[in-house]
């Protein structure tokens, strides 16, 4: 019984993970410009974040998800402009000189992971996935208990881990056979396609604000 909520919750993890959204593009950038073991510790970075909105999401702690819930906007308004940030800090830096660094040693691992841990929970909607997974897999319904809930977040964090190693492998791969021209270049559609994405999220909460407000309008005329 164990064994098959862990297996659950590794699925869970991993599905959870597999979108390519801003954190998954800024992993590929990472393992790009500063190699494998950057890229994957700023996905474990990641799924840790994840593996804490999953407790929340598994443990139903209210409070948490009041709050969350009471201030979605505002946190996903600041999560669009912190990623939006981060694709204009990628677009303008030279991956060159971050591979110079890398050979110097200067390279800095807890950087990556608790920058990707925090961005990471600038997405608060994660909550909501989770929640929605482990309905699917019927977790829901798993024996209550410490190690129980244990080995369910052990299997989340398990199967992104998973999923973020598989990713940085492959792309590092690609990584050996690319030139430095190619490299700026990847670094700048990264940096573009980071800053969309964090752009059309706060343009979504301005144009969904927008809508309410004329529906109401027309209500009162």
């Amino acid at each position: 019984m164990l064994i098959k909520i862990i297996l659950n919750g590794i699925i869970v993890g991993l599905l959870a993970s597999i979108p390519l959204g801003p954190i998954g593009i800024l992993c590929i950038q990472r393992t790009l410009s500063k190699g494998h073991k950057a890229g994957f510790i700023s996905g474990l970075g990641a799924a840790s974040s994840d593996t804490l909105y999953a407790s929340i999401a598994f443990l139903s702690l209210s409070l948490v998800v009041g709050f969350i819930e009471a201030h979605l906007d505002f946190i996903k308004a600041g999560g669009g402009i912190c990623i939006s940030v981060i694709g204009i800090i990628i677009y303008t830096k030279n991956p060159i000189v971050q591979m110079r660094k890398n050979r110097t040693g200067q390279s800095n691992l807890w950087h990556d992971y608790l920058s990707m841990f925090f961005i990471a929970l600038a997405n608060p909607v994660v909550l909501l996935i989770f929640i929605a997974l482990f309905a699917a897999v019927n977790l829901g319904v798993a024996p209550s208990g410490f190690i129980y809930s244990l080995a369910i977040l052990a299997g989340v964090f398990a199967g992104g881990a998973l999923w973020w190693f598989t990713l940085t492998f492959i792309i590092n791969l690609f990584r050996k056979k690319l030139r430095p021209i190619h490299l700026l270049w990847m670094n700048r559609i990264a940096g573009a396609a980071i800053f969309a994405l964090g752009l059309l999220t706060i343009l979504l909460l301005i144009f969904h604000t927008s809508i309410k407000e004329a529906i109401d309008g027309v209500i009162k005329i």
